[in-house]
């Protein structure tokens, strides 16, 4: 608690802006739309009934090597940033939650993608994973997520993924007392949410005409 009352330093907040720019630049590159269209010359989002240029979408339209390495990719770029910030900030400065939130932004609100972008689920995993030895937000994602799928099934992943995140920032609330990292899984979890909920109600539309015509 001490950490977040004495304010920042200048250097604190170079590495601030610098982390935060570098980690939304690392989000904004979609792996999953990018990576497919060079080496396998297919649009993720032709043909499917979300447009979401994600990591699912890789693995079902450019086959599991190329999935495999956009999913590496959707990791890495949620990682790298954090675990790099991480040797210059301490985690619980009051800046690092903006640290965490950049790769998210990033990859929802690509600039390389006219300003749109994905559902951002495995990019928040390694933003998480870049939180190690911290693993409780890690470890609790991964709980709920298989939860859901496994023993009380949801079958729409929008929905699955709206409950999963609610339940995990719920959880955080209650375990994770340091406000800075508490800040950074708020944020998270409101993206996603945001964006799965978004996600479900374009799905609904486009079904909305298949089903007047049956």
């Amino acid at each position: 608690m001490t950490e977040l009352l004495t304010p920042m330093t200048s250097y604190e907040w170079h590495v601030t802006i610098f982390f935060t720019a570098a980690g939304y630049l690392c989000g904004s590159f979609l792996s999953a739309y990018f990576l497919p269209l060079w080496l396998c010359h297919v649009d993720v989002t032709d043909g499917t009934r979300d447009k979401n240029p994600g990591a699912a979408n890789a693995f079902m339209k450019a086959g599991i090597p190329c999935g495999i390495l956009v999913l590496l990719c959707e990791l890495g770029k949620g990682l790298l940033p954090v675990l790099a910030a991480a040797k210059y900030l301490p985690i619980t400065r009051p800046g690092f939650f903006l640290i965490m939130l950049a790769p998210v932004i990033g990859h929802g609100w690509s600039c390389f993608y006219g300003g749109s972008g994905g559902k951002a689920i495995a990019v928040s995993f390694g933003v998480l994973i870049g939180l190690l030895p911290e693993m409780r937000p890690l470890a609790l994602l991964i709980f709920f997520y298989l939860f859901f799928s496994l023993i009380l099934k949801i079958p729409s992943h929008s929905r699955r993924t709206v409950v999963t995140f609610t339940c995990w920032l719920g959880s955080m609330c209650f375990l994770l007392h340091q406000p800075v990292l508490l800040a950074g899984c708020f944020g998270i979890a409101a993206i996603v949410i945001y964006k799965h909920m978004r996600a479900s109600h374009l799905e609904q539309q486009a079904r909305a005409p298949e089903e007047k015509t049956v």
